[in-house]
């Protein structure tokens, strides 16, 4: 299970209609009052968003399509050095600009052409249901802030960075697309907090940060690893285990913090068959059934 962070700012709307995000005191932008406020205003755009809505447009200013230039020039050497090979494959059939930060509504017509998916956006952290389970619907939702331009390649916080060059990317391949989409079938399944959560740890260890060899050599396909250009060059150095449901679902680990343990699947066929076949079975008992397992094998 994870441990409590602050991964998201939290995002509070007042009586008087004022939306404030509440930064951490060690997050870049905390004594940046411009920032601060560009913060508060972007999360007011999606505040009240509902679906069907228009998407709210982002007037992106200078420094934050100068952020998106630079994440854009850095990290696609590292993508040809770490990356699955699917996900490179990935980034060249969605093709997002490289100039500019994209808008959500841009990011949805390229995807929607590719896998169907569409973006939504969200104001900050969505709750656990209702995130994993809109991607049943192959509906992902968004932040629309960009990290502080004082790090462009850091973000204690996932940014619109992070959805869009590590999740979009990966939801324009078909078989990543597919397993996010049986993720959030299952979501939409269970009815147990528990068995929520454990399927949230298992999504964690895949989707956001799962590994898998490739040709002999430890390759990453979770978008929380493709998106961050420090924990990318990290990851191989890490304690690599084979895929393990229970451990995954289990397993303690900080959110905040490059992540100790990894989980590597054999290969890329094996990772679509025994991740996706795993969410696709997923219900409420699948917790205990694999405790029940390793008890009887012992």
């Amino acid at each position: 299970m994870f441990e409590e962070a602050q991964l998201y700012s939290p995002v509070t709307k007042s009586d008087d209609g004022k939306v404030v995000v509440h930064l951490g005191e060690d997050h870049p932008g905390f004594n940046d009052p411009a920032y601060r406020e560009r913060r508060n205003a972007i999360a007011a755009a999606s505040m009240d968003w509902k679906t069907g809505d228009p998407v709210p447009h982002i007037e992106y200013t200078d420094f934050e399509n100068e952020v998106w230039r630079t994440v854009c020039r850095e990290l696609p050497a590292k993508h040809r050095k770490y990356a699955a090979k699917e996900y490179c494959e990935a980034v060249a059939a969605l093709d997002l600009p490289t100039d500019h930060v994209p808008q959500l509504d841009e990011v949805s017509a390229r995807l929607s052409k590719l896998t169907g998916w569409t973006y939504v956006p969200a104001p900050g952290l969505v709750e656990l249901r209702e995130f994993l389970g809109s991607l049943g619907d192959k509906v992902f939702h968004s932040t629309q802030y960009i990290r502080h331009p004082a790090e462009p390649l850091y973000t204690p916080e996932p940014d619109l960075i992070h959805e869009v060059i590590g999740h979009a990317n990966t939801l324009a391949h078909p078989d990543f697309a597919h397993l996010n989409e049986q993720a959030g079938l299952a979501a939409q399944r269970v009815e147990t907090a528990e068995a929520l959560q454990f399927l949230a740890d298992v999504f964690w260890f895949t989707m956001e940060f799962g590994v898998v060899w490739e040709d002999g050599e430890l390759r990453a396909y979770g978008a929380g690893i493709l998106s961050s250009y420090g924990e990318i060059e990290e990851f191989r150095g890490m304690e690599i285990r084979p895929v393990d449901f229970l451990e995954m679902g289990t397993i303690d680990y900080d959110i905040t913090k490059y992540q100790k343990v990894l989980f590597a699947a054999e290969s890329f066929g094996r990772l679509v068959e025994s991740v996706g076949g795993f969410f696709a079975a997923y219900d409420d008992d699948t917790p205990a059934r694999l405790k029940a397992a390793v008890s009887t094998a012992a």
